[in-house]
């Protein structure tokens, strides 16, 4: 039984270039991309929604001009890596957050002060990944987007998960003087379902519009080919 190879390491950049760089078929760069064929023919036809600068996958050392020149040969034949991307791994630092989640941050530091009190500013910024000016701008409501700011619950944003939020509040509660309990606003408690129903339905949408796209680009390919043999359309 044959082991799934390594993808490139920027796999949509790497599909963009070799797209315009080499006469290898859609599905050949979708094996070799780890990605679908249709998404492949969307970034050929300019329909994907993110554009991608190319990246060179002979100059990565991942493919070479040998391998490219079977595939171009042979429709049929699968391209092999190389040298699999070396992956690299994180040890120290702050908590990662990708781009796209980034813009979310204030709204669960501001969640987080409100519902949560009793969490220090050191324990938000561990579990959300960042830092003690940003709180304390968000806490005394300096902060130059406030009027903005929303508080969401950040584990419905995915800024942490359920467990770390909850290690964060048991171990902030042993801080509290005996007898006293954490006051919270229990209003955006009430809120939460509705939020994930929002994401979620946001979700849906953008699936069920790739889905659209990928169609109508598969669609408009049919019907170029039958342009390109002559066939008339009906």
């Amino acid at each position: 039984m044959s082991t799934k190879q390594a993808t490139p390491l920027m796999p949509h950049a790497t599909a963009s270039w070799l797209i315009d760089n080499t006469g290898l078929t859609f599905e050949q760069i979708a094996e070799f991309c780890g990605l679908h064929m249709l998404e492949v023919q969307a970034m050929a036809d300019d329909l994907a929604g993110a554009k991608y600068t190319g990246r060179d996958p002979v100059r990565a050392g991942e493919l070479t001009h040998e391998e490219i020149e079977k595939g171009q040969n042979d429709p049929e034949y699968v391209l092999k890596m190389h040298r699999a991307p070396v992956q690299v791994q994180r040890t120290k630092g702050p908590r990662y957050t990708p781009v796209s989640k980034r813009q979310d941050k204030p709204d669960g530091i501001a969640w987080l002060i409100r519902n949560h009190p009793e969490i220090s500013d050191a324990q938000i910024g561990k579990l959300i990944g960042t830092t003690r000016n940003t709180i304390g701008a968000i806490r005394d409501r300096s902060h130059w987007n406030i009027q903005n700011i929303n508080p969401k619950d950040p584990v419905t944003l995915g800024l942490c998960s359920q467990r770390e939020l909850d290690a964060a509040v048991a171990k902030a509660s042993k801080n509290l003087p005996e007898g006293s309990q954490p006051v919270t606003d229990t209003r955006l408690v009430d809120d939460r379902q509705a939020l994930i129903d929002e994401l979620k339905k946001e979700r849906e949408d953008a699936a069920r519009a790739a889905v659209e796209a990928a169609q109508e680009a598969e669609a408009e390919a049919w019907l170029a080919a039958r342009r390109a043999e002559g066939v008339p359309e009906e």
